[in-house]
């Protein structure tokens, strides 16, 4: 039933529920045979879920630089990469922090060159552009539905999203040992991967609150928006439907100080992330295919602010005081 309505929600035929978002990320790379040694085109500031994935299945992870704006994967820099003779057997864009990508230009550019999309909304559960939902602009789509996402479970959970039929009857393989059918075993490399019962249960309860709840994150996000004009930090792009504020992530070069001040205050705060995925102690060497200034500086500035449904207007003040009270003794 959850499948059911949650493709019916995003807008696509299929969903195919998983035990979590990792394993959607690796099984939508298998289904569309990517395997080892192929390139795969991604952003490098993510956190690394999308980098694990491609090496799950022995690609190489090819990373470009992301928009000074939305901090999404860059078309530009997508561009650059094809017109210097890269040739990606896929692209991974990853919807960062609830901000929809400039998905219309990336499936252009992949669908112009052959290339397969995949879209990792595993942060942007119900963001939309001119009424088309996260999920249903690549070749396939992979959520998360861990405990702090826009849509969560109780417990680990994620799903495959695509409109192409011989997609998801390949994931509906892999999640179960590579069945074709009870035990017959057709595809290798599938696995133990569903979704139980009582996640699927609580996730089709609360998938009718999502809306409701997404733009309670873009009313706090537009408030702090509003409170924070004029003072030197680099806020969200958009508070408008294409932006369900999963974090509400502010950039400053004194981020630590910023930190250290909020934390004095009593109020938590975190880094969603301090290394470039290009920099990380697994990722192979030259994996960044070009100078990656935007994902540096961007890893070196930003700060993720309390932001969630429900949270008291109060709450809201003090992060807001706080944050007024730091900056504003910070130039312009």
């Amino acid at each position: 039933a959850f499948e059911r309505d949650f493709a019916a929600y995003c807008g696509v035929a299929h969903c195919i529920s998983l035990a979590n978002g990792t394993d959607a990320l690796e099984l939508a790379l298998r289904a569309l045979g990517i395997g080892p040694g192929d390139p795969v085109v991604l952003a490098g500031n993510a956190g690394y879920y999308g980098a694990t994935a491609v090496a799950l299945v022995g690609a190489r992870p090819c990373f470009v630089d992301v928009d000074a704006r939305t901090l999404t994967l860059s078309p530009q820099a997508l561009q650059q990469a094809l017109a210097q003779g890269l040739r990606p057997k896929a692209v991974l864009v990853t919807h960062l922090y609830g901000q929809l990508a400039d998905i219309e230009a990336l499936s252009t550019l992949c669908s112009q060159n052959g290339i397969a999309l995949v879209e990792d909304c595993s942060q942007a559960h119900g963001a939309r552009r001119g009424g088309q939902l996260a999920g249903s602009w690549g070749d396939i789509a992979c959520f998360s539905f861990y405990p702090t996402k826009n849509l969560g479970a109780l417990g680990d959970g994620g799903a495959m999203a695509t409109g192409r039929e011989d997609l998801a009857q390949r994931v509906r393989a892999l999640r179960q040992y590579g069945w074709s059918q009870k035990y017959h075993n057709t595809l290798a490399l599938g696995r133990n991967s569903r979704l139980d019962e009582i996640q699927a249960a609580v996730l089709n309860d609360k998938l009718p609150l999502l809306d409701a709840a997404n733009q309670a994150r873009q009313a706090l996000a537009a408030r702090y928006n509003a409170a924070f004009q004029g003072l030197p930090l680099t806020l969200p792009c958009s508070v408008g439907e294409d932006f369900v504020a999963h974090l509400y992530v502010v950039r400053t070069p004194v981020r630590d100080a910023l930190r250290a001040h909020l934390t004095a205050a009593g109020i938590a705060t975190d880094v969603h992330y301090p290394v470039p995925d290009s920099q990380q102690a697994a990722c192979p060497a030259g994996s960044a295919i070009q100078p990656l200034p935007v994902t540096e500086q961007a890893c070196q500035t930003v700060l993720s602010l309390p932001c969630y449904p429900g949270m008291p207007g109060s709450d809201a003040e003090r992060v807001i005081a706080g944050v007024r009270s730091f900056m504003s003794t910070q130039g312009s």
